[in-house]
């Protein structure tokens, strides 16, 4: 389809906390070769999206921080094109910026909005059901998600509960949004499962610009008045002083709670493309490639007996000889060691924020 006014935002702003202590502050997970196939997450993000993105018309959004990092990984990207986030404020701020970044040069856009962390393991079909979402939104005043057919009650992820079915070019997966429902307990995610009205919250969204920024002006009118008022430094030597100031005013908040679940105009395209957000150790150890035991395991010295069911990630020059475990985390970086149960992995952020603590950061 034409390309010339599709464009794509990776967020690439997180810490990846609960990926600890492979990732960190200085280098967070969508950095990281996290599935061992020599590049790393943000890069994967890239190469599926510039199959039908041009290069020009990709904007990253990440730490100012991670600027650098993100122009050594994507050196197709020119310097304008990696947008710097002075502090952390969540998705809609990042969201916003983007938006008003894209406006300035191409007030007719379609754009697509996409964590840098997540796993499709059907790409072609991924692909298409994105340019179909592309062509919707062209000329509608909608905002777009893609929710996942879930396979099990998963309590971890977001749902979304469809309401009637949207004709659309003879598609039959294209749904108006009845409610959307953080994280549920295990009693409410076998609900939703039983009804067949739910489906994951993919966390990746599609709209033309002026949708988006129509939604902003409507449901967080203090985050739109923020970035009217200096929208005339984007693309100047004062964007970035104009940006800090922005985000130093702008509300802690996330584009689904903030727009996404007070917007009436909200559709979303229904599929099942092997998605995970590898969010967790967890969610690692489902989509990684298992040995005879069930263990998932990343090295070049691990010596394993009577082990099953872990995930195991070691340095490739580290000898691990690992005895008698089950369900278990197993991870080293550098000069950091974590054995956690991987039921208890929920923990992990403590864990990090104990060890802060005691080294004083």
């Amino acid at each position: 389809m034409e390309n010339c006014k599709n464009f794509c935002v990776i967020m690439a702003g997180g810490i990846g906390s609960r990926f600890w202590p492979l990732s960190t502050a200085e280098k967070p997970k969508q950095f990281l070769d996290i599935l061992g196939v020599g590049r790393s997450l943000l890069q994967l993000t890239f190469d599926r999206f510039s199959r039908i993105i041009p290069p020009a018309n990709f904007l990253v959004v990440t730490s100012e921080n991670h600027k650098n990092l993100v122009l050594s990984q994507l050196p197709q990207l020119k310097e304008s094109q990696v947008l710097s986030e002075p502090l952390r404020r969540n998705t809609a701020p990042c969201v916003a910026y983007a938006t008003y970044k894209i406006l300035s040069t191409c007030p007719e856009a379609n754009v697509i909005v996409a964590p840098s962390d997540h796993l499709i393991l059907k790409e072609d079909y991924f692909l298409e059901e994105i340019n179909n979402g592309l062509r919707y939104v062209s000329d509608s005043d909608v905002l777009l998600t893609l929710g996942l057919q879930p396979n099990r009650p998963e309590t971890g992820y977001g749902y979304i509960q469809v309401a009637e079915k949207i004709a659309f070019k003879q598609k039959d997966n294209l749904f108006r949004v009845k409610t959307f429902t953080e994280k549920p307990d295990r009693k409410m995610a076998e609900v939703f499962i039983e009804t067949g009205e739910f489906y994951w919250n993919s966390g990746i969204f599609i709209w033309s610009a002026k949708a988006i920024q129509n939604a902003f002006t409507k449901h967080l009118p203090e985050v739109t008045a923020l970035f009217e008022y200096g929208k005339k430094h984007i693309n100047t030597p004062d964007e970035v002083q104009y940006i800090n100031k922005v985000y130093s005013e702008c509300p802690n908040i996330s584009i689904d709670y903030g727009v996404m679940e007070k917007a009436s105009n909200v559709y979303v395209l229904c599929a099942d493309f092997g998605w995970s957000d590898l969010g967790t150790w967890g969610s690692l150890y489902e989509n990684h490639k298992k040995d005879e035991h069930s263990n998932a395991v990343s090295g070049n010295k691990i010596f394993l007996y009577d082990t099953r069911e872990c995930i195991i990630n070691m340095p490739d020059h580290k000898i691990a000889v690992i005895q008698g475990l089950e369900d278990y985390i197993v991870v080293e970086s550098e000069k950091t060691l974590l054995i956690c149960k991987k039921e208890d992995e929920q923990q992990i952020r403590q864990f990090v924020a104990d060890v802060m603590l005691a080294e004083g950061k």
